[in-house]
């Protein structure tokens, strides 16, 4: 199979998605109204209700779901072969990811900008908001974990990347001012933070300054405890402090403009990686179409395939950022769709460019498992550095900026995690504990948790075990969609049988990765018993959110029957 031929069928897929699907349930179905007031504009405060043009928040959107789930799923998922993996990014973008990322914009948009807490509490039934945001919490925990030790650990250790991450961050500050403080175009800003940070991601690479973060990283032999070693425990402490800024400050402040600029860090690394591949236009060598059902070590096709690609096909994680964040910031209804079907397509584009990293950059099957073996994320960097040597970039600095590119995706993720974890548990324990209402405890109480799961957790099981729980939420937020449609008196099974899917194939997963995390407890005794104890109170949270939620679908059927 040639790459390029692989780009073109995605190309068809997703141009058939969204201007034809998409579109049609948009007019037909959802019907935008442009002259309606939206929630950033009746209840604008200047912290989470702030309109935004249909750019700047499609820029935000994408920066907000894509981390790296998009690029790691397919990365570990070719190990079933190249042709399933694709097959699910392009089948589940078509016809589940899109739709939970658009609707769910939508439904908060309708709702008053409310949380997922407050729309199952309306929709669904009042116990199911305390047991929808338990579930989110926990969900968000395992983000933090998984998220979390490979930007602590993998990439911000890696001298040639906490520069670059650095001035993408200053330059997202100092973009923020400019636009929204001091007025100043949109388009010359972006040109000048987006030229700066790329020249500080150079600045980086660079061995004056490479060699300073090597001394302050100190040798490996550097154990502060356990097998956490100094650079570990150092960057794990800092990524959690940048998360902790993300999260208590206004979103104009942080997460909106340095997500912002980072999009376009990651657009124009998309960018050059599919003029790589159309230049150099490799084929798969022997990289199997299809390997075996069950891979050692991950388990089964069926379920595990459809929850190690966590992102690019269909995330969980979307529907929080659609409801509480893109939903309290849209001007204007009709932006609904190109901003979150848009961005959710696009996604869709970087997981088959990450899958084409693994399978044609390498040349061979053997050359994948090579650098696989040596470090997942090393994949996706060596393999967009070897598309962009073909249109002349040098290796070295391809290698730094794909590297850079992950720890982006993971890192303007992860604050956002920490703003919805503190949001959850003020909703959830507010009143029986008063401090969680603040920002600030309720933002380090979650920072501490999920230091806890990166320094004791097992990586690839917290990450199929995130990957369920994100699913799993994808399956809920499909279902409150589904109570919403049909209570409006409109079409539902659009929404209905991807929930349906979804909600039977994550609860399968995690009870299956929860019971082979209890199994290896000796291995991580601490790490593995956190991760098997959230999975199995997933699972027992999403069967009571189910069963109210179906007692709340029957009744919205029996309405529109006695309506006709």
């Amino acid at each position: 199979m040639n790459s390029v031929l692989v780009l073109i069928v995605a190309g068809i897929v997703i141009w058939l998605g969204y201007g034809y699907y998409a579109k049609t349930i948009d007019k037909k179905v959802i019907q935008p109204d442009p002259s309606k007031a939206t929630p950033a504009k009746m209840y604008m405060d200047g912290v989470d209700f702030i309109p935004a043009g249909r750019s700047v928040l499609f820029g935000y959107q994408f920066k907000s779901i894509a981390a790296l789930g998009p690029i790691v799923g397919p990365i570990v998922a070719v190990q079933w072969g190249w042709l399933p993996a694709l097959l699910w990014i392009l089948l589940g973008v078509a016809f589940i990811g899109w739709v939970q990322d658009y609707t769910a914009i939508m439904l908060g948009v309708r709702h008053d900008g409310m949380t997922m807490g407050g729309l199952s509490y309306k929709l669904i039934s009042p116990r199911s908001r305390n047991i929808l945001l338990l579930f989110i919490y926990l969900y968000l925990w395992l983000i933090m974990g998984a998220f979390g030790k490979i930007v602590g650990y993998d990439l911000m250790t890696k001298p040639t990347v906490p520069f670059g991450i650095l001035t993408v961050i200053v330059m997202g500050l100092i973009m923020g001012y400019l636009t929204y403080k001091l007025r100043q175009d949109i388009i010359w800003t972006t040109i000048v933070a987006v030229v700066v940070s790329l020249f500080g991601i150079w600045l980086g690479s660079q061995p004056f300054i490479a060699n300073i973060f090597k001394a302050i990283n100190g040798s490996d032999k550097m154990i502060v405890f356990g097998q956490v070693t100094w650079a570990k425990f150092l960057w794990s402490i800092i990524v959690m402090i940048i998360c902790y800024l993300g999260a208590v400050l206004p979103i104009w402040e942080w997460a909106q403009p340095i997500n912002y600029v980072s999009f376009w860090i990651v657009a124009l690394g998309m960018l050059a990686g599919v003029l790589g591949i159309l230049v150099w236009h490799p084929g798969m060598g022997d990289f199997p179409a299809y390997t075996q059902f069950v891979v050692p070590g991950l388990g089964p096709l069926w379920p595990i395939l459809f929850v190690t690609i966590a992102c690019g096909a269909i995330s969980g994680w979307h529907s929080l950022v659609s409801t509480s964040g893109t939903a309290r910031q849209l001007e204007n209804e009709a932006d609904a769709l190109p901003v979150g079907g848009g961005a959710m397509f696009m996604e869709a584009s970087l997981a088959v460019i990450s899958l084409l990293t693994a399978t044609a950059a390498f040349g061979s099957y053997k050359g994948y498992h090579d650098v696989f073996a040596k470090s997942h994320a090393a994949v996706f960097a060596v393999g967009l550095a070897n598309f962009m040597s073909h249109i002349g970039v040098p290796k070295t600095f391809g290698v730094a900026y794909g590297i850079v590119f992950l720890t982006i995706m993971a890192l303007t993720i992860m604050y956002l995690v920490v703003r919805f974890m503190r949001v959850a548990s003020a909703e959830l324990v507010g009143d029986s504990i008063p401090a969680m209402r603040n920002p600030h405890v309720g933002s380090i109480v979650a920072l501490l948790l999920s230091l806890l799961i990166v320094w004791t957790g097992v990586w690839q099981r917290v990450w199929v075990l995130f990957g369920g729980a994100n699913q799993l939420m994808a399956s809920l937020a499909l279902l409150l969609i589904t109570v919403w449609l049909m209570e409006e008196g409109k079409s539902a099974a659009w929404a209905f049988w991807p929930f349906l899917f979804m909600y039977v194939t994550t609860i399968v997963a995690l009870l299956y990765t929860g019971v082979k995390v209890f199994m290896e407890l000796s291995k991580a005794p601490v790490g593995n018993f956190i991760a098997g104890l959230i999975a199995f109170l997933l699972v027992i949270a999403a069967l009571f959110l189910g069963y109210d939620a179906m007692g709340a679908v029957n009744k919205a059927r029996k309405k529109q029957h006695a309506a006709e």
